[in-house]
């Protein structure tokens, strides 16, 4: 199949599940043409079938805000029209949902597209519901012909705030388990200065709604029972206030803020504790890659984590903002050598059996199937 998959290039779970996908597609023998203003953060190499169209805005006087929706939308048409695209996947409803959908209706005299939508969480739980947004957006999750979301708890949602006539299906997110898999880092460990501290860790786009501040008091709450260290993975507009909470609190040679990094599974490989204190999570894929790597999870009970992180097995959950009880979950791992190798293996399992690459990639692939097939008829 010709695939068009449209995304957020930045460091959040939309564009890495997309480009993760397109990959995966790729290396199947599907031509997946990427369209986005920059080039999605995990295409960093070269690879068969991949391909790649950069979203150029015009400047025009008249036009005093960005016009990336238009100009996403004609990208789409261009790039559909001399690629002969059979099917256009987009990841995350604003406003690629609605480019999306423009696109379509263009195309559909000389090239008919089918257009999947794919919710990853706050373009349903959070911006969709601005009063300006929400009748564009259930017009588009409507006009779509498929329309998929990465948890129950966001198909419930979408249902509950959108009430669209399109049916949504669960495919939850995925990880490459031959990928993430726990590896030795002796020398990440040293340059670390990882020597007989226990390693907590926290990976994401530091925005307000990871709440990384409380990773930082779970830490102080930790080193009063056990040393442990805090590794930050990622970047954002929360890090400078991260780093000044730590400052305060006089951890500064206790935690390591690693900014953004590519190599993932070698960095999780050294956690002992994988942290994951959100506001707002929809379904937790970088939980899930830490569990491929034999991490378990604190985290909150929150959105789709509860379908994710299985409470007691693989890790814990608590209520949003109890930092005292996930610093006690974390000690009590921490200091029980065997329940910490059980849940280790437990999370591994749990990754492999439920969320690898090769069990989730060919239901996208049916669907694909299926909306060209109706198309036809």
């Amino acid at each position: 199949m010709r695939i068009g998959m449209v995304c957020y290039p930045t460091y959040g779970g939309s564009g890495v599940l997309a480009t993760e996908l397109g990959q995966a597609l790729a290396r199947k023998g599907h031509s997946v043409h990427f369209i986005s203003y920059a080039l999605p953060m995990r295409l960093d190499r070269y690879q068969d079938n991949i391909f790649y169209h950069e979203v150029e805005t015009p400047a025009y006087p008249l036009f005093e805000f960005n016009q990336y929706t238009l100009s996403l939308a004609g990208k789409i048409i261009d790039v559909a029209k001399y690629e002969n695209l059979e099917v256009l996947h987009v990841h995350y409803a604003i406003p690629h949902a609605v480019s999306g959908y423009l696109a379509k209706e263009i195309m559909q005299g000389s090239n008919p597209l089918s257009l999947i939508t794919t919710l990853h969480g706050t373009d349903i739980t959070l911006v969709g519901l601005e009063p300006n947004f929400h009748p564009i957006i259930k017009f588009a999750l409507e006009r779509s012909d498929v329309v998929t979301a990465v948890s129950g708890f966001l198909q419930e949602k979408t249902r509950q705030n959108f009430n669209p006539e399109t049916p949504i299906t669960v495919i939850p997110n995925f990880v490459d388990t031959d990928l993430y898999k726990r590896v030795e880092c002796t020398q990440l460990q040293k340059q670390l200065h990882i020597d007989d501290e226990f390693v907590l860790m926290h990976v994401s786009n530091f925005r307000p709604v990871k709440r990384v501040q409380d990773c930082v008091r779970i830490l102080e709450e930790v080193r009063k029972t056990v040393p442990a260290k805090l590794v930050f993975v990622g970047d954002g507009p929360e890090r400078s206030d991260a780093e000044r909470l730590v400052r305060e609190l006089g951890l500064w040679d206790h935690v390591k803020f690693l900014g953004k990094q590519s190599a993932l599974p070698e960095i999780l490989s050294i956690a002992d504790i994988f942290l994951l204190p959100s506001q707002s999570e929809s379904f937790g894929l970088s939980a899930l890659e830490a569990m491929s790597c034999e991490v378990p999870v604190i985290a909150t009970n929150i959105g789709g984590v509860p379908e994710v992180v299985g409470h007691g097995e693989c890790g814990y959950i608590a209520e949003l903002g109890d930092v005292q009880r996930m610093a006690r979950y974390c000690v009590e791992l921490l200091t029980t050598p065997k329940k910490l190798a059980a849940f280790r293996a437990n999370a591994r399992k749990r990754a492999v059996q439920q969320y690898d690459i090769d069990l989730i990639v060919p239901m996208y692939e049916e669907v694909y199937r299926r909306s060209l097939e109706e198309r036809v008829r």
